[in-house]
């Protein structure tokens, strides 16, 4: 197996490795000052470390040297992706718990490998569709757990699969708005958007003076900080880095491991029990993810 020819995979991979720790120091944080101040916090230092990244590789604060088709598409996939696939994500977990969002959110790859096939014309290998259905069977294992509710607010269903749907068509117009054009400065580009779009609702709100508040809260930035490096930062730049060299459905169902990848160090930090269900989960998550790299 040569590596150059799976670039797209383990990027993916590090991807769902990135995405485990932001969402740990992302749910320390969200505790201790809410969701919202942290949503918008994390994108705007995202922007930041894009850009001082972007300056020492490319010679430019900001992606001047953008296209007008890549700021459509990348600045809609940011609105779509940031902003209403997260928030949809949050309200889910308020009315049905995290546990069954995610869920509905491992729905995602499939819902991205279609969506991929219609609008980018990707097609998927046996193997590969083999691969996405046996990764996210195992994390539908790994999440559901005993206490899963199966007769659950609708409400709260459809949220968590708006949260799906951001994801998967956040993904696909990134794909569409990147073509050859670079990694960091274009999650840059999305996550202008995404701070654009929580910044009038924050205003609509009324929010602004929580949200400087957090800021002034030391443990709380220092969670943010790290989780915005793993997120908005490394993360979404990796995301798009694999779905520039791999199908979309392929990059997505790889991404989706994050729930199985959280189980060990949710386990230490928030002192959570790891039961057998999980382990079995992980495992065929594992040799699901395997199938790609045969």
């Amino acid at each position: 197996m040569s590596i150059q020819s799976h670039v797209g995979e383990i990027a993916s991979l590090l991807t769902a490795v990135c995405w485990t720790f932001s969402a740990i120091y992302f749910e320390k944080a969200g505790r201790r000052v809410g969701s919202l101040s942290v949503n918008i916090i994390r994108i705007f230092l995202g922007v930041i470390f894009l850009g001082i990244t972007t300056l020492f590789t490319r010679g430019m604060f900001f992606p001047i040297d953008a296209t007008p088709c890549n700021w459509f598409w990348l600045g809609i996939s940011g609105i779509v992706g940031f902003f209403l696939g997260d928030l949809f994500l949050f309200k889910s977990y308020t009315i049905i718990g995290s546990r069954t969002s995610q869920l509905v959110m491992s729905l995602a790859p499939m819902i991205t490998a279609v969506i991929g096939w219609f609008f980018l014309s990707e097609y998927l290998t046996p193997k590969s569709i083999a691969g996405i259905v046996v990764s996210v069977t195992g994390i539908m294992i790994a999440v559901a757990g005993k206490k899963l509710r199966l007769d659950v607010p609708v409400k709260g269903f459809l949220y968590a699969i708006g949260g799906a749907l951001g994801q998967a068509v956040g993904l696909i117009l990134s794909k569409k708005g990147m073509g050859d054009y670079d990694a960091i400065a274009a999650t840059q580009i999305r996550a202008i958007f995404g701070f654009a779009a929580f910044a009038l609702l924050v205003t609509f709100m009324r929010r602004w003076r929580k949200v400087i508040l957090a800021t002034g809260e030391r443990k709380s930035m220092n969670a943010i900080t790290i989780g915005a490096m793993f997120g908005p930062f490394i993360g979404v730049s990796l995301s798009l880095f694999a779905v520039k060299h791999t199908e979309t459905g392929i990059a997505s169902a790889l991404m989706a491991l994050t729930p199985i990848f959280i189980i060990i160090p949710s386990a230490i930090m928030f002192k959570e029990k790891i039961t057998a269900r999980q382990v079995t989960g992980a495992v065929i998550s594992i040799i699901g993810a395997s199938i790609f790299f045969l």
